[in-house]
Parts: structure tokens; sequence; C-alpha cells
């Protein structure tokens, strides 16, 4: 069963397309990745699916049905723009979101969510006087107290800690476990290549990738190698066979040429020092999104 799908959907601003004829499903109980630059459309397309905006062209269909008007409780949202009652104080806060929701509950919902977060000793205070991470709990807590069937996250680990990091992420884990699904929006690479089921990637408005980690990664085949060499920078003018060089400090990715003799390479780069690790690998969500991104970002700069 599909949770979410747009057919050829279509949203300009003043004469500029936000997004352009966008076609995406999100099977049920699945994590879908959101990736691209700034300013690509992704947050434009998650508030399509809400019925914040409409689109000028093609359909968006939530729970098998195209919806008007406000969004249904059976959704969650956290938007990029954080917006809670600053005065309020932290239970009454989710107790509002609670019930808004129709959350039969809420008073057991409240005390559990803050104590999974470590925020229970803030529920009497008001949310202006919260860090910026733990108002950024306070508003995820706020978009899921309900337990919605959909639930859409527009970068939602911004100004975590790795500890609340960690915790977030797995509650959103334990969620797709029960059946949700989930519509995730990150520039962490990591945390897609790790989480999502599905990622979409879009570019300037239009769909560039869309499938499985495997069958994008697949798609790009076997041209990188992983290596550590005597701690060492290396040039790919140096090595005969390789394209690029990306130094990550502790080691380095090298994107071959296609055909390369990879053994060739290798004896290349014995020469040079001593090789301490040697990968020849599939390459990595980070990769694939600089290669397509770069020149996208680097074309609309020019232009």
């Amino acid at each position: 069963m599909t949770t979410v799908e747009l057919r050829d959907v279509t949203k300009t601003f003043d004469g500029h397309v936000a997004v352009d004829g966008l076609s995406l499903d999100v099977p049920q109980g699945t994590i879908c990745g959101f990736i691209g630059p700034n300013g690509s459309g992704k947050t434009t397309t998650l508030r399509m699916i809400m019925n914040i905006l409409y689109p000028d062209r093609g359909q968006v269909r939530v729970f098998g049905r195209e919806v008007r008007g406000a969004a249904s409780d059976r959704i969650g949202y956290l938007p990029e723009e954080r917006g809670l009652y600053k005065r309020m104080k932290v239970a009454d806060v989710l107790r509002f979101y609670a019930e808004l929701k129709g959350c039969r509950n809420f008073q057991a919902e409240v005390r559990t969510w803050l104590a999974k977060f470590d925020l229970a000793d803030w529920a009497g205070r008001k949310v202006d006087t919260l860090s910026k991470g733990m108002a950024q709990k306070v508003q995820f807590i706020a978009a899921v107290i309900a337990r919605p069937e959909l639930v859409i996250l527009d970068e939602p680990f911004t100004g975590l800690d790795p500890v609340s990091l960690d915790v977030l992420r797995d509650e959103i884990l334990a969620m797709k476990r029960n059946g949700t699904t989930v519509v995730l929006s990150t520039h962490d690479m990591d945390v897609a290549q790790r989480m999502c089921d599905y990622v979409l990637m879009i570019c300037r408005g239009r769909k560039v990738l869309d499938g499985t980690l495997d069958e994008i990664r697949s798609a790009y085949g076997h041209d990188t190698i992983r290596v550590r060499i005597d701690g060492r920078a290396l040039n790919a003018e140096d090595i005969r066979g390789v394209r690029k060089v990306t130094d990550f400090g502790r080691f380095q990715e090298l994107r071959i040429e296609e055909g390369a003799d990879t053994q060739n390479i290798l004896a290349q780069l014995m020469r040079q020092g001593a090789v301490q690790h040697f990968e020849l690998a599939r390459p990595s969500l980070h990769d694939i999104f600089v290669r397509i991104a770069g020149p996208q970002v680097k074309e609309g700069a020019d232009a």
C-alpha cells in the first residue's frame, strides 16, 4: 500500500519553478529520505503533501485520496521553521497539541514523551527558557504525540547533541516498526544512508534520483577506492587511472576512470608509501550527492 503519491506535480512562485513535474510513491511503513541542495524544492514538496500549499498542476494523494483543506489528524508535521508558543509551559504546549490532534490519553502521553527525551524536569518551564536543542525535542514530541500514521520531518536533527540525536533516531525507527510512514528531509547524507528505505533527490525542482539506497549506489557501480597510505595526501595527477581524489583526513577516496586497472593503481600507491588500507567500494550517498548537485549548484550560480 502507498501512503503518499505525487503525480507530475508542479509549483511556481512569481514565475520561479520550485517543483517541476515531480512524481513519487512512498510505501506504507517505510522511511523515505528527501535530499537535495538548498532551494531545490524539498520543503515546498513537503508543504504540498501537508496541504499547506496546493500544486499548480498534478496530483497529490495521501492515504489513497486527494485531500483539500486542513491537514488530517492522521499526519504529524515537524516544519523547518520551528514554532512553539514561547510563553507557554512545556507540558501545556504538549497537552495543547495532543488535544488538538484528538489524542485521548494525552496526560500519560505527555509524561511518557518527556521522560523519553529527559525533559521531565522542564515540564513546568516556559518554552522560551529552553535551549535550542531542548526546544527541538519538544517540537518533535508535539508532531508525534498523537501517534499519527504519516510523519513528515523537515530537518529534524538540526541543533541536537549526539545523545539527543540517537534518542530521536531510535524513536523514528520505532515508529516505522509500528507501521508509521516517515518522510524525512535532511542534509545529513550519513543519516539518509543509514536510516532511509527509499531516497529521493531533487535538484532545481526536478527529481534526479529515486529508489532504494542499493539501487542508487549500484547504478554508479564500483568506481571508488578507499585508501589510507602512511598519512600522506594524494594528488589525482600523480596516479594514472584516477579521476579525482577526495581527502577525508584519515583516508582518501579515489574515483577511478572507467576501465582503469585497480591492481596497477595499487602498485602506483605502493611506490608512494606503505598502503595501510585499500578497498574497492561503491560510492557513498554523500559522494553521489556531490557528483549530481555540485555541477547543478555551480550552473545555478553562474546563470
